[in-house]
């Protein structure tokens, strides 16, 4: 009875993932649609009025990401829950707090900078994801997925600390999001200090989660050549 009922909450918990992976994956397809759109409409690669289009879309599949940090946390995904919020609330800080807010971000050439990095990074990533849980994953989907990033994760982080530092003027003239005392919960907080500390911290968290990446890139690709030889 309980090897049933554990097989049925495995079959569930697949079902749910795989739907998970393919709308995510539909999701940031339809941006990178739009994207090539608004280049064309533009004849430029260009950011000015970029987000204004793709805002809406990028805001509700991007924040749906947290359930990537819950997926890890209840373990149903053999992920680190850390390493996992650490990069969904980088980006979350960057659309909703950095970018956002202000008008001028918004046109900022950091904006085409993360947005190009997180769409193709995310459109190999989900699909990578949901093939494994149909057991069918084409050797490109693998390479892409451990290769891709060596360039697309320096230009994503490049466009997420631009966009903070482009920020800054935003912030200092209109103190958002900052309290000062004396206030009911007699507690005070600087979003200009935030921002600070987040430029400070940027960089060694990229460092850790690239490093990751490449020892996972060696793992993942160097036993499928592996096994590709074993069959030669």
């Amino acid at each position: 009875m309980a090897g049933k009922q554990s097989k049925e909450i495995s079959f569930i918990s697949k079902a749910y993932l795989l739907s998970y992976n393919i709308v995510q994956t539909l999701g940031w397809s339809y941006i990178f649609v739009i994207s090539c759109q608004h280049f064309m409409s533009q004849n430029a690669i260009t950011s000015k009025g970029l987000f204004a289009k793709v805002e809406v879309i990028l805001k509700l599949f991007q924040t749906a990401a947290i359930l990537e940090i819950i997926h890890c946390a209840i373990g149903i995904v053999p992920s680190s829950a850390f390493t996992t919020a650490m990069q969904v609330f980088s980006r979350l800080c960057t659309v909703w707090l950095f970018t956002v807010p202000d008008k001028e971000v918004q046109n900022n050439t950091s904006i085409l900078l993360y947005l190009t990095a997180w769409t193709i990074t995310e459109i190999i990533r989900y699909s990578f994801y949901a093939c494994g849980l149909l057991n069918y994953l084409p050797y490109f989907l693998p390479w892409c997925r451990y290769t891709f990033f060596i360039i697309l994760y320096p230009i994503g982080v490049t466009g997420e600390i631009l966009t903070v530092i482009a920020a800054i003027p935003f912030v200092k003239k209109t103190g958002i999001y900052s309290l000062s005392l004396p206030n009911p919960m007699n507690i005070s907080f600087s979003f200009l200090y935030f921002l600070y500390f987040a430029l400070v911290i940027y960089l060694p968290a990229f460092l850790m989660l690239y490093t990751y990446m490449f020892r996972q890139r060696k793992k993942v690709l160097g036993k499928a050549t592996q096994t590709s030889a074993k069959l030669d």
